[in-house]
Order: structure tokens, then C-alpha cells, then sequence
């Protein structure tokens, strides 16, 4: 039995995520057998780094709401205002003064490269948090897509942090972040608000 047929579709962008499949996008009706067995490794990595994004987002959320009530119970009022208190247990997951300031530069780099957000937001609002948390653990926006043996070092080498050189040199972007206008996958957006952001995440 011959192996089904590939054409553009939503799905397929976000299991693939991959820069090889962006430049060469499959035609309607081509048999991707061999295609799809050489870019499995890639997909899988992009499933890995979408789970752990959001796994990060509600594994921190879940940790805030124990601390808060085991806090309420033990101390019963608090003299720190409310939203200053909930972003100081947030734990692994970046503040919102973070994704804001990723969401700006996001914005600002895609009006510069002519560059467009997915179609799906979604993808955009969990790159962006990855981005901030980065930033804030690191010092230095890496990419969230890949897996690094040495972050430290990645960071000090440069080539992954964003803009990657990919996309500095290529307008390649491995996260699907900044997409060309002729990707069928971009959208006609360069701007995401910052609550746009912050409810997409955990989508």
C-alpha cells in the first residue's frame, strides 16, 4: 500500500517544524514515504519542545496556586500588594514583564525582516514565553526549539540566540517564530499583544 499523500496543513507544520521542510514545501499529492522517515528525528523534537513548554507553564502555575494557599494559611494577610506577590511565585515560569519585553522585540524583529507570525498564535505565544524564560535564566534569549547539552555555553557561543544566525543570514527560523510571506503556514500579522500572548500559551 503506497504511503498517503502530503499537502500544506497546519498539523503537519507543527509536528515538522523544521527549516528543511519550510524551503522545499511538499506538493499536494507527492508520496512522502522516504520524506517522512527522514524527518521523523525532527519532529519529534519539535513534540518534545512544545511539551515541555507547556508543561513548564502549568507544572509553575500548579506549584504558585500550593505555595499561595499554604502561604494564606501559615501567615493568613499579606502586606505585599497581590500581583506583586503572585509574580514572585511564579518559580520557573517567566513574568509577564519578560514575555513583554520578547513580545516587543518579536513584534519589532518581524516588521524589520518582513517576516510573519504562524496562523497559529498559538505557536508564536509559547516561543515567545520559551524565549523570556530563557532570558531570564540564562541572560540571553536561546532558542527554546532545540535540545543543548551545555545552555551556558550556547549562550556564550551566540549562535542560537535570538535571532538565530540561521535567521540572521537565511531568514531561517527553526521555531516557526518569524515565517517569509510565501510560507503557507504564515499568517499577515507582526504584532501580538501581550494578552493575546498570555492566554494563547497554554493553548
Amino acid at each position: 500500500v503506497g504511503a498517503p499523500a502530503v499537502g500544506p496543513s497546519l498539523r503537519t507544520a507543527a509536528q515538522v517544524g523544521t527549516s528543511a521542510f519550510w524551503r522545499s514545501p511538499l506538493p499536494e499529492g507527492l508520496p512522502c514515504r522516504g520524506a517522512a522517515t527522514a524527518l521523523l528525528p525532527a519532529a519529534a523534537a519539535a513534540f518534545v519542545f512544545l511539551g515541555r513548554s507547556r508543561r513548564l507553564v502549568h507544572g509553575a502555575r500548579s506549584r504558585r496556586a500550593t505555595a499561595s494557599a499554604v502561604s494564606r494559611k501559615a501567615v493568613g494577610t499579606s502586606d505585599e500588594p497581590e500581583e506583586a506577590a503572585e509574580e514572585k511565585s511564579r518559580g520557573d515560569e517567566p513574568t509577564d514583564s519578560s514575555i513583554d519585553t520578547m513580545r516587543k522585540f518579536s513584534n519589532q524583529y518581524a516588521r524589520k525582516t518582513d517576516t510573519f507570525f504562524c496562523s497559529d498564535k498559538s505557536v508564536a505565544a509559547v516561543v515567545v514565553t520559551g524565549l523570556a524564560h530563557h532570558k531570564e535564566t540564562l541572560g540571553a534569549p536561546l532558542c527554546p526549539c532545540r535540545h543543548y547539552e551545555d545552555k551556558e555555553k550556547e549562550v556564550k557561543d551566540g549562535y542560537w540566540n535570538c535571532p538565530c544566525v540561521p535567521m540572521r543570514e537565511r531568514r531561517e527560523c527553526h521555531c516557526m517564530l518569524f515565517l517569509q510571506p510565501n510560507n503557507p503556514f504564515s499568517s499577515d500579522c507582526q504584532n501580538l499583544d501581550l494578552e493575546e500572548v498570555l492566554k494563547l500559551r497554554d493553548t
